[in-house]
């Protein structure tokens, strides 16, 4: 944004992100809160204001880990019970090798960080075991 406005500069920016969400330019997941500074040329609170206003819209929602996504309809669970439901939706067996953090990281948009405080919660709970050199498992299946 070069120019002062009349109107809220985060407005502008919250403008122009409902219309490439709307196009479908930014696809599920939005830009780094950096990323998006970088290209609307803004501060990081001007960035995080026109967040809230989308967010307050309902047009996007944050979560610890995922960060900005486009809020569609749909699936609404909890990284971690999406990642528990992976072993059912999955077909694995006790024994089956659970797919690696990479693709998890992949498969849900998450963080790497956000996708081991998970894994580390399933083996605390008893549901994977974690071979050195081998990966992880299934241990046990969740209970519904």
């Amino acid at each position: 944004m070069s120019r002062a406005s009349p109107r809220g500069t985060y407005l502008q920016v919250s403008e122009s992100l409902r219309q490439q969400i709307e196009s479908g330019d930014l696809g599920d997941a939005l830009p780094s809160e950096a990323a998006l500074m970088s290209s609307h040329g803004v501060s990081r609170n001007t960035i995080r204001r026109a967040l809230k206003v989308l967010e307050a819209a309902g047009v996007v929602s944050s979560a610890p880990g995922i960060g900005w996504r486009v809020a569609r309809e749909g699936d609404r669970r909890s990284l971690a019970e999406r990642m528990t439901d992976l072993i059912v939706e999955d077909s694995l067996s006790s024994g089956d090798p659970y797919p690696s953090e990479a693709k998890l990281c992949d498969r849900f948009a998450a963080s790497r960080t956000a996708v081991r405080r998970v894994l580390a919660q399933m083996e605390g709970n008893g549901l994977l075991d974690t071979v050195h050199g081998k990966g992880r498992t299934v241990r046990a299946l969740p209970t519904p």
